[in-house]
């Protein structure tokens, strides 16, 4: 097979992967505020921030895996 095969599929997989955990993590990290937010309602305001936090650290590293499918040649 030809390299730009091979540079193909390892520039899906490092996207895929990459974007994998961050995905799961961010469903993670919304369904327990929301649980949270369930359980205390007046506590939706300590709950937002730290959980917009924590998805901005999420979504940084599935812009990190899509640099590293980039730089791939």
């Amino acid at each position: 097979m030809d390299k730009e095969v091979f540079v193909s599929i390892a520039k899906a997989l490092a996207i895929g992967l990459g974007a994998l955990g961050p995905g799961l993590g961010i469903g993670m990290i919304g369904a327990k505020a929301m649980e949270a937010i369930g359980r205390n309602p007046e506590a939706a305001n300590k709950i937002l921030v730290p959980m917009l936090l924590a998805c901005a650290f999420a979504e940084a590293i599935a812009i990190y895996a899509l640099v590293i499918a980039f730089s791939i040649s």
